[in-house]
């Protein structure tokens, strides 16, 4: 019975310390451009050593970053998410040409107000990480963008 107790520690320990990986953090901003715009601003603040992928990939790559915003009738969407330059290589795993960010990424989508009342933006952003050594599966995270 003793080692059956001291087996169930050692389990409960190992889980204990089993370590969620989460290498990107998302916040989000708004930037009224006018009485009528205003743009989205999504910032991913990535960890050392790791790579989030544009928006833009080639087919059979990693995963490409893509944001779905929820529409509703207090705002239009104004043509696709922009993201800014990011580092373009060879990759040799993938083996094609891959845009990648590090350290931190800001996507930008300009929207039309339709009303000046205050209310929020619900999007979705999916992407896909990697480091050196592994690939984390593809994650969706929930995001809120506060118009005022």
């Amino acid at each position: 019975m003793k080692h059956i107790f001291y087996l169930f520690i050692l389990l409960a320990i190992n889980f204990g310390n089993a370590q969620i990986l989460e290498p990107v953090k998302w916040s989000t901003s708004v930037v009224k451009i006018s009485n009528t715009e205003a743009e989205l601003v999504a910032t991913a603040t990535i960890d050392k050593g790791w790579h989030l992928y544009s928006q833009n990939v080639p087919e059979d790559g990693p995963i490409a970053t893509t944001f779905t915003f929820k529409s509703n009738e207090s705002y239009l969407k104004k043509g696709n998410t922009k993201e800014e330059d990011g580092h373009t290589i060879n990759d040799p795993i993938f083996e094609m040409k891959i845009t990648y960010f590090e350290n931190q990424a800001s996507f930008r989508q300009t929207i039309k107000l339709k009303n000046k009342k205050a209310f929020a933006v619900n999007a979705v952003v999916e992407f896909m990480v990697c480091d050196d050594s592994r690939c984390l599966p593809p994650t969706e995270i929930d995001l809120v963008f506060k118009i005022q």
